[in-house]
């Protein structure tokens, strides 16, 4: 079934192939046409992965789904004391976060780690999201993303346009954010342009950054990286203990940095059916 969707995706419908395709030929320009084809081919099966992935996520609720999410090791953090110590020294924790990996199993960070527990709960999570349309998607993409926290009552799940009012109202609580941040920027506000895969007019997105720096928060990089075999291991990479005085810029080159460092190591993935650079 992996096969024949990331086919269908791929030669069949060509769900956005060129995109794709003209994307790894830019960041990749020392590969051969066939290793691009290769990688190309690889990334649609990444993405059929992805897609299956989501609906077994959501399949189940609460501690169903944690139960299902444990016994399968679908996700495996392999630094929990890391994630620990940046989030007991700060206000608050920033994760930036790409789409790698499957970003949208990020909901049940908290039965990932199978040595010490993490320390946050269901209510100093906050995962922020982009509204979809049309509305079903996006009420099926919730109900995915918080499936393992819904019984919780779990109130975490931001939408981007609500998140600088989300912080300033919990600026005193001790929360854990986790943005994706790898996209084109929406608006002219809030972006600045840095080097990212051979490109110095990168343009990204720096609202996780601003608040990081505003409310002096820890932040480090989520590192989503696939398992030979299927499943993923996450892990929490150190950008800064105390983001406060630091430049927002500087914060936003380290993060792609280490995003341009995990696509050398797995170039098939990230969600390269994106336009990059418009």
């Amino acid at each position: 079934m992996r096969k024949f969707t990331a086919w269908f995706l791929r030669s069949v419908i060509r769900y956005r192939s060129d995109v794709v395709m003209a994307n790894l030929s830019r960041c990749f320009p020392r590969m051969t046409y066939e290793e691009l084809q290769e990688t190309h081919k690889r990334f649609y099966l990444h993405l059929a992965d992805i897609i299956a992935e989501t609906f077994w996520f959501g399949r189940y609720t609460g501690e169903k789904c944690r139960k299902r999410i444990r016994k399968s090791h679908i996700v495996e953090f392999t630094n929990p004391e890391e994630f620990n110590r940046l989030y007991r020294g700060a206000t608050q924790l920033m994760m930036l976060q790409a789409h790698t990996g499957n970003w949208e199993l990020i909901g049940g960070i908290l039965n990932y780690s199978y040595g010490d527990p993490l320390d946050i709960d269901a209510n100093t999570i906050a995962v922020t999201y982009l509204k979809q349309r049309p509305e079903f998607v996006d009420r099926f993409l919730e109900r995915n993303r918080t499936a393992a926290v819904v019984d919780y009552g779990f109130k975490g799940y931001v939408e981007a346009s609500n998140v600088v009012r989300f912080a300033y109202k919990n600026k005193d609580n001790k929360y854990s954010y986790s943005f994706i941040t790898d996209q084109f920027p929406y608006t002219s506000n809030l972006k600045c342009e840095l080097n990212f895969m051979y490109r110095t007019d990168t343009a990204t997105m720096t609202g996780a950054a601003s608040l990081a720096v505003k409310f002096d928060m820890a932040v480090g990089y989520l590192r989503f990286r696939c398992r030979e075999g299927g499943g993923y291991t996450l892990s929490i990479v150190p950008i800064c203990d105390r983001a406060g005085g630091h430049d927002v810029k500087e914060i936003m080159q380290k993060y792609y940095d280490l995003l341009e460092e995990d696509l050398r190591e797995q170039p098939w993935n990230y969600l390269w059916t994106h336009k990059r650079w418009k």
